[in-house]
């Protein structure tokens, strides 16, 4: 029984099920190769879905898996990440997340559209918002505010576990145990994702990332301070409708922030899922689904009201 139990832990992950109608593609955006996955009817009204700093595509599925019948849902990997290109300049910074996203809208010919961006993928949001506002329906931010990213309990663990990153495990099973400690509420078939996605094995009987981990950890644990956003005056700037979604749990989005914001500026508004921690999309995936589908079709109304 033993033995059986180690051999499981150590096992090698297996590919993650794809949705039916799942379609990728690639997209240049200068020297960078962008993966693309695609759900759902391309004749649909468009979604884009951004991922969080260790994140990639595939998070999305569950999303896609419900919404596919009445939306084309898009997501991609970031630079460094997935199946996408590494930046040979280390270039991990929003500008140049704002720059692949602009890329991918431009390569499919998306008009208007709604965004969806959780953590790092939400400053990309708010960022794409403020400059590009006629090309969007709707604005959905998972967990993210200003100040996020550079204060407060979310901000100094993110760092420090950046700063501990380590660059190989010796097995599976390590690397699995790895896993469950930083997210030790999520379903077992969540790990198993998180192994598949974001690692491989390296041909010696070890386990390494599949994205640039040294250079995106570079960016979070000593950044240039030049180059990071500060989101209060973008937040402020935007005129689309947009829904803050946070975690009832999480250490990372500031309640009374996004109070401030909201006072200050019409089109904010946020839900708080109680049981959910920064990963809300992970932790209660059909709450985060009803907020979203709940929040476009008020929107519908009120246009067809106004009209």
């Amino acid at each position: 029984m033993g033995a059986q139990a180690i051999s499981d832990s150590d096992r090698t992950p297996q590919p993650v099920a794809q949705l039916d109608d799942e379609r990728t593609r690639r997209i240049l955006n200068g020297g960078i190769g962008i993966h693309v996955r695609e759900w759902g009817d391309p004749a649909a009204p468009a979604m884009v879905l951004l991922h969080g700093l260790r994140g990639y595509s595939g998070t999305w599925r569950k999303l896609a898996s419900a919404l596919s019948d009445r939306w084309r849902l898009i997501a991609f990997d970031a630079r460094g990440r997935g199946e996408s290109d590494w930046d040979p300049e280390r270039n991990y910074y929003t500008d140049a997340y704002l720059s692949d996203l602009e890329a991918v809208v431009e390569g499919l010919e998306l008009d208007r559209f709604v965004l969806v961006g959780h953590s790092m993928g939400g400053t990309t949001s708010y960022c794409y918002a403020a400059k590009h506002p006629q090309r969007l329906s709707a604005l959905v931010v998972e967990d993210i505010t200003a100040g996020s990213s550079v204060s407060g309990a979310g901000f100094e663990r993110i760092v420090a576990e950046m700063a501990a990153l380590p660059t190989r495990f010796p097995d599976w099973a390590t690397a699995r145990a790895y896993w469950r400690k930083l997210r030790p509420g999520v379903a077992d078939t969540a790990i198993e994702e998180r192994l598949f996605e974001s690692m491989r094995s390296d041909g010696s009987g070890g386990v390494v990332w599949r994205y640039d981990a040294d250079g995106i950890a570079a960016t979070r644990v000593d950044p240039d301070p030049a180059r990071v956003i500060d989101l209060h005056p973008v937040i402020s700037a935007i005129s689309t409708p947009t829904l803050v979604i946070r975690g009832g749990r999480s250490d990372f989005c500031n309640l009374a922030k996004v109070g401030e914001l909201e006072a200050k500026n019409s089109v904010l508004g946020h839900a708080t899922v109680a049981d959910a921690s920064h990963y809300v999309h992970d932790d209660a995936p059909e709450s985060f689904m009803r907020l979203v589908e709940g929040f476009l079709a008020g929107l519908r109304t009120g246009r067809a009201a106004a009209g």
